[in-house]
């Protein structure tokens, strides 16, 4: 079985109903807010290394998380300090994970002309000339794999970890199944 690596969770959740980011950014040391570029506060943790956005509606989005783990590590130390502060939030918001991107190799490169032709152009979109990868829709779980030509590929768009693990299962399968992987 190819080994699966986490690259990125995504998550969001609320603190609640508003933030003032003005007195955030001054009581955040390293934020950045600049509401005339973005209406967010941006706020970059070295441990663990993520970035944790801000909104006024005191909606709150994790990126560059490796784990779900360090998804909540970052939203509690973040808003440790922002209940500091002298914000009222909630302590122990519910969090949601809205994407998952994570990169496996299938060891063995691979003909993406022939992938293509043979999944189908009604899942398979692969433009050479465009971007180097095959790009196929998998229905369940609902995903995208990106496929190159070494045998690398991304999986994003999943909810949870097991969503990965069967998307790449799946695409092993159907491309073993087919022929088109030693």
């Amino acid at each position: 079985m190819a080994k699966i690596r986490i690259e990125n969770v995504v998550a969001s959740t609320s603190l609640g109903d508003e933030l003032d980011l003005q007195s955030i950014a001054l009581g955040l040391d390293g934020a950045e807010y600049e509401p005339e570029q973005f209406p967010g506060l941006i706020y970059r943790l070295k441990e663990p290394k993520t970035a944790i956005l801000l909104f006024r509606s005191g909606k709150v989005v994790c990126t560059g998380a490796k784990s779900m783990a360090e998804v909540e590590e970052s939203i509690h130390k973040v808003s440790q300090q922002i209940r500091k502060g002298g914000q009222r939030i909630n302590m122990h918001p519910k969090i949601e994970v809205q994407n998952i991107v994570a990169s496996s190799d299938l060891e063995s490169e691979i003909n993406l002309n022939a992938i293509a032709v043979t999944l189908g152009l009604e899942r398979v979109e692969y433009e050479p000339e465009q971007f180097p990868g095959l790009v196929c829709r998998i229905d369940e779980p609902r995903v995208v794999v990106l496929l190159f030509g070494s045998g690398k590929l991304v999986c994003t768009g999943a909810r949870k970890p097991s969503d990965v693990d069967v998307a790449v299962k799946k695409i092993t399968k159907e491309l073993r199944g087919a022929g088109l992987l030693r």
